[in-house]
């Protein structure tokens, strides 16, 4: 367990100690924490040794309960969670002032296409679990992405989703729905296209990944690979290349917009 705290982000160590002084010099013992927090004791003791990024809620309990007089309290502006995990933030910066994105998507919504449900219920489901604060910065995260269509005419958006992409279901049916009623809104900003690469299209290619394509205002080019544990973003030529060659196989044998919007509605009928 030593190795997993000297990991953990500094700011935890430290805030962690500091909860764990401020109640032993009270005289407070741990389960008295954890009772008040509404925490188990266990939770409460890798918050404290630096393992788990020590909550708003374990603060305040322990603010005052041990009389710190929001001196406990105040550490929180240091702990808000990252919006992004760290692996994606490069990328983040490109996408927020790309001149130009391409993304193709195999099992799952693009996330600048997914309403805040469909992103929620993704989020809840990782593995090992995000704390809720966690998760609801990065549904918030999400979610201001998303303003960059509309409020960017001048940038191009393309979007191609494997069939599964739509049948995969995230959080239940009514969810799934709502989702479907989107990618039809979003489909008619004039800078947004989104097409379906049906079942049994593309082969190999269609089940090889996903990815995304970025050209910058300065006309340089990105190719971005994302999985579960890893991403990649590449610059060099032959890489930018090679995914581009495979995007423009995938897009062609998708259906045109019209048609992948009635695909869409015919999906959101039969969930």
């Amino acid at each position: 367990m030593a190795g997993a705290a000297s990991e953990a982000p500094i700011a935890w160590r430290y805030c962690g100690s500091q909860i764990k002084l401020w109640r032993e010099q009270a005289g407070v013992t741990r389960n008295a924490l954890a009772a008040e927090a509404h925490y188990d004791y266990e939770y409460v003791k890798s918050m404290e040794n630096g393992r788990r990024r020590p909550t708003r809620q374990l603060l305040h309990a322990a603010d005052q309960l041990c009389g710190a007089g929001g001196k406990l309290v105040a550490a929180q502006e240091y702990l808000k969670p990252e919006p992004f995990p760290a692996r994606t933030q490069e990328y983040m910066q490109l996408e927020a002032h790309a001149a130009a994105l391409h993304w193709y998507e195999t099992l799952l919504v693009p996330g600048l296409l997914q309403t805040e449900d469909y992103a929620r219920a993704l989020l809840r489901d990782s593995c090992p679990p995000l704390d809720d604060e966690t998760v609801e910065e990065r549904v918030r995260a999400r979610l201001d992405r998303q303003e960059a269509l509309p409020k960017r005419p001048t940038a191009v958006y393309g979007f191609v989703l494997y069939e599964a992409a739509l049948r995969t279901l995230v959080g239940g049916t009514e969810i799934m729905r709502s989702q479907m009623d989107m990618l039809l809104r979003v489909g008619q900003l004039r800078n947004v296209s989104i097409q379906v690469l049906p079942f049994g299209r593309c082969g190999g290619l269609a089940l090889n990944g996903s990815f995304v394509l970025l050209e910058t205002g300065e006309h340089d080019h990105f190719a971005y690979v994302e999985g579960p544990e890893t991403s990649a973003l590449h610059a060099q030529g032959d890489k930018v290349s090679a995914i581009h060659q495979v995007h423009g196989m995938i897009r062609m044998q998708a259906l045109g917009v019209e048609e992948s919007a009635e695909l869409i509605r015919k999906v959101a009928k039969e969930l």
